[in-house]
């Protein structure tokens, strides 16, 4: 971790230079000297690291020392700018010398020059002693010691094999069908990934060691990849393993080979051999596989390769070729976890009445892994079953992290392994994760701005640091790290969770690392040391934070991040946030969603460094003036809030590309549209806005022209239009090259909507830059009457979402029409957005559909799905469609639809659909939908649902 604060560091001083650099002045040399330095030591910084786990104090401390060095710099630096940043608010144009003629900014510079010579003779002593300890560490890196770590957490991963795991004889037989699966031509490989703990390798030992398997294919091999393979010794192993397989003796030459020979060895072994099938367990990267393969002649004797790993980019590499296959591993269901985890303890016999609650409570933490279900069931089975309190112990002691337990250590070391795996750049981000509760639902589009915020994210020549930051979480998915709960549109992420045993590994390594501190506000749990992130979390059990009886024990000071998460007054006291506030004058990130605040606290305005600020869900209705100040702030939420409009103030913030001020007209329902925000009227200053969510243009046309100078432009939402304002949006629209959401509401509400006419740009259409028009938008989201559909959505190559809500549309303006032949189209929502009786989905048409969502529709009476159309459709939802006679003619076709909604739907559907006569044809229609779900109103009011099946 303290490589990765260097590269933080390092970002944080390179952006000092850029911006700052007049400001520095003399200081320059010295930020130049520091970056010299931090470079020099961020190497053997790396390696050190990976040897942190060894329990060397000597290595330890220095690690610990050249962080908090880091640290300093930092902290240096910002208070310098910090200090004299305050002369440029106030209009003073004047050199960096003549603000250092005053008397009081002399003794400032004094001041910062002798803390920065402090650092400087740190700095030369950590030096000194890495060098010291450079060679020594050089000499054991990478040697047994790693290695043995390694084996032994390997060892731990297979005592799931003794554990008999349950759930397994299903994906068993599985994985052996595709095994066998007859393709005599080529090579095939199967790759198994997934989570670590989660049973791969047990699952394929099942396989690989199944009779018949063994039948199939006589010459086998199992070889297990460490996470630093020493490539000629694993090939070296397997030649061992093949030649055991055959009863052959392993030649002593081949001691003396090189890489290249030993792969052609290998592979003139195996096409003599005949038919093999070989086990390459826990694979960490890509070049693995690129090195092996070619080792692997394919032959005409249907070879198998299988193997395991964390990393879903290592699944995909080795399975390109059309036969291959790709299982994912999934967790334990509730029931085999229960299952497994009484057959650990009380061999298979039913859990004691008296352990009941409390055996349940610990196998709640294990979430399900199966590796983890072993290592704690191991421990209980060795406490007496007669004692209750020694069963609440181990509960108890499995809080917030893992330490102190021998029988789970093997868990902590196994997850660490991913940890260690990863690149430095993305250690802090998955730290990060630790500011999150257990079993929190994170928003990813939250989640990226505050690695943003937090100078996680590396800028990257030709790419915006949102699509960095992105791919970010991208690879952190990809290695089994981060689960996706729920997805937007296209398969992008959009909330996520981190397993409760990986969340509490990563909580011992923050805190070993000063990353995030962690609290509930109760005054024990306050840590005496530095603190740069601050998480404060809810507790049932707490009272408002006590902070001024523990006021010696607990510093802001070098504060960076204070973040509420799932917190509730009275847990955040007005003192308390106050005083945090008035001491953090290094805070870069503010989070406070949700707290019950009623108006923005003034001390806000004083934290000049301040680049991300969150007041979503809170009690504030007005944004003061003083706004101005905070020249660095990048993302601003006022979401859900009781704001309505900004002071002409907000124009001074120049750095700002996050602008979220938007709250639902009707909380309960989404159709009546969003509140947005007047702004001044010359709002097209903000140039670095990538976001604006949500603007209220009924100020007239001026700020629907001022939009088209905001050509940096990622999402917009616009609300309050009226027909005039359609032909200076369009004109606006045309220099937004970047759009990729689009929403524009009209005045009204309900079916009373105005109309917004969005036909303004179709004249230009047979241009040469009509082509352009909106081409990079795959949201669009309408909401307000249409005369007419703009001519230019068919024209969207790049559009996966759309909504139209209370459009209107005539019978002879079928939506279908203009949408079925837009290549990426992935959802639709219709809501009162056609008054024609009938709608058909013609073969060919939307290839790529997903979900569609018909509501509201009142005058639809009869839908018809071709064969051939919507072939990929998944989810169907028909929601308030009072008129419809009959289920869609043809819903038969839709062999992938995994989910049917019907809510309030026609007396005659829903008994069609109660009845379920098996022997009717509407039965038959329906039988390969492996979900149908009925939502309605009872005589009693209250909203039911009625699950038919699945």
């Amino acid at each position: 971790m303290a490589h990765a604060v260097f590269s933080l560091v390092l970002n944080h001083l390179a952006t000092l230079l850029r911006e700052e650099g007049s400001l520095l002045g003399g200081l320059r040399q010295e930020v130049q000297y520091f970056m010299v330095e931090l470079w020099h030591q961020k190497a053997f910084v790396k390696v050190a690291e990976a040897k942190e786990d060894d329990d060397d104090p000597r290595l330890q401390e220095w690690i610990k020392q050249v962080r908090e060095a880091a640290y300093d710099i930092e902290d240096v630096l910002d208070e310098f700018v910090l200090r004299f940043a305050g002369y440029r608010h106030h209009g003073f144009c004047v050199s960096l010398q003549r603000i250092l003629k005053a008397s009081k900014s002399l003794r400032a510079r004094d001041q910062v020059a002798s803390e920065i010579q402090s650092i400087k003779s740190r700095i030369k002593s950590i030096s000194e002693l890495s060098q010291r300890c450079q060679v020594e560490f050089d000499r054991v890196t990478g040697s047994s010691t790693m290695n043995d770590s390694w084996r032994y957490s390997r060892d731990d991963a297979l005592l799931l094999e003794e554990a008999k795991l349950v759930g397994i004889d299903q994906p068993k037989q599985h994985l052996i069908s595709k095994l066998l699966e007859r393709d005599d031509h080529q090579l095939k490989v199967i790759s198994v990934v997934g989570m670590a703990g989660v049973g791969k390798t047990t699952l394929v030992k099942k396989v690989h060691e199944d009779p018949y398997v063994r039948k199939n294919f006589p010459v086998r091999a199992w070889v297990t990849v460490s996470q630093t393979c020493d490539f000629p010794k694993f090939l070296r192993d397997l030649i061992w393993q093949l030649h055991k397989e055959v009863n052959k003796s392993v030649p002593q030459f081949i001691e003396s080979m090189t890489t290249a020979e030993l792969k052609e060895f290998v592979k003139d072994f195996l096409q003599k051999a005949g038919r093999y099938a070989i086990v390459f367990d826990d694979v960490w990267n890509v070049e693995f596989w690129n090195e092996i393969k070619s080792a692997l002649p394919e032959g005409n004797y249907g070879n198998r390769v299988m193997l395991t790993t964390r990393k879903a980019d290592v699944a995909s590499a080795s399975c390109t070729e059309s036969q291959d296959y790709v299982y994912k591993m999934e967790l334990l269901s509730i029931e085999d976890s229960w299952t497994l985890f009484c057959n650990r303890i009380f061999k298979g016999n039913r859990c004691p009445d008296h352990l009941m609650d409390v055996a349940k409570t610990v196998l709640d933490k294990c979430e399900r892994l199966p590796l983890a279900i072993v290592a704690i069931s191991g421990l209980l089975a060795s406490k007496d079953m007669s004692r209750i309190d020694e069963w609440e112990i181990v509960q108890h002691s499995l809080g917030d992290e893992l330490e102190g337990i021998s029988k789970i250590e093997g868990v902590k070391r196994i997850l660490f392994l991913s940890y260690n795996d990863l690149p430095s750049h993305l250690r802090p981000c998955l730290l990060y994760l630790s500011i999150y509760p257990e079993d929190y639902l994170i928003e990813c589009s939250t989640l990226i701005p505050l690695w943003i915020a937090e100078r996680f994210v590396e800028w990257r020549e030709g790419m915006s640091i949102e699509d960095v930051a992105w791919g970010y979480l991208g690879e952190l998915i990809r290695r089994s790290l981060i689960q996706v709960t729920e997805v937007f549109y296209e398969g992008s992420p959009y909330t996520c969770r981190i397993h409760n045993l990986l969340r509490e590994a990563i909580l011992i390594k923050s805190r070993e690392q000063n990353m995030v501190t962690v609290t509930t506000g109760q005054p024990m749990m306050w840590p005496s040391e530095k603190v740069r992130r601050l998480a404060i979390h809810s507790s049932s059990n707490s009272s408002n934070i006590q902070y001024h009886q523990q006021r010696q024990l607990y510093s802001f000071e070098h504060l960076r991040s204070f973040i509420t998460v799932s917190s509730t007054n009275p847990l955040l006291s007005k003192t308390f946030l106050s005083e945090v506030l008035r001491s953090s004058k290094l805070l870069k990130v503010l989070d406070l969603k949700g707290e019950e605040i009623e108006e923005t606290p003034n001390e806000i305005f004083n934290l000049l460094h301040l680049t991300y600020l969150n007041l979503y869900g809170t009690k504030v209705a007005r944004v003061p003036r003083a706004i101005g100040k905070l020249q660095h702030l990048e993302y601003l939420n006022l979401g859900n809030t009781g704001v309505r409009e900004l002071p002409v103030e907000i124009l001074k913030l120049l750095k700002l590309r996050h602008l979220v001020v938007v709250a639902a007209v009707d909380p309960l329902d989404d159709d009546c549209g969003y509140y947005g925000f007047k702004g001044p009227s010359e709002l097209g200053g903000l140039l670095a806005l990538q976001t604006l969510n949500t603007i209220d243009a009924s100020r007239g046309s001026i700020i629907v022209k001022e939009i088209g100078k905001l050509t940096q432009l990622r999402e917009l939402y616009i609300t309050q239009l009226i027909r005039e304002d359609g032909k200076e949006l369009c004109s606006s629209l045309v220099n937004l090259t970047s759009l990729r959401e689009l929403r524009v509401d009209s005045v009204g509400k309900g079916d009373d909507y105005g109309i917004i006419d969005l036909n303004h740009h179709q004249h230009s259409l047979s241009s040469s830059s009509s082509c352009l028009f909106l081409q990079s938008l795959r949201v669009l989201l309408m909401c307000g009457r249409l005369e007419t559909m703009p001519v230019w959505i068919t024209h969207l190559q790049n559009l996966v979402r759309i909504d139209m809500t209370w459009s209107g549309l005539r019978a002879e303006e079928d939506p279908l029409e203009s949408l079925q032949h837009l290549p990426n189209l992935d959802a639709i929502s219709f809501c009162g957005s056609y008054h024609g009786e009938r709608l058909r989905f013609k073969a060919g048409g939307f290839l790529k559909l997903k979900r569609l969502w018909l509501r509201r529709m009142e005058g639809l009476k009869w839908m018809k799905v071709e064969e051939g159309a919507c072939p990929n459709l998944q989810r169907l939802i028909l929601d308030r469609l009072p008129l419809l006679e009959d289920l869609p003619l043809g819903i038969q076709h839709l062999s992938y639809l995994q989910k049917l909604y019907l809510y309030e739907m026609s007396s005659r559907i829903m008994e069609k659909v109660k009845n379920q006569e098996e022997e009717s044809e509407d039965y038959r229609r329906m039988t390969h939908i492996p979900e149908i779900v009925i939502g309605f109103y009872a005589h009693d009011g209250e909203w039911r649902i009625h699950r038919l099946w699945g």
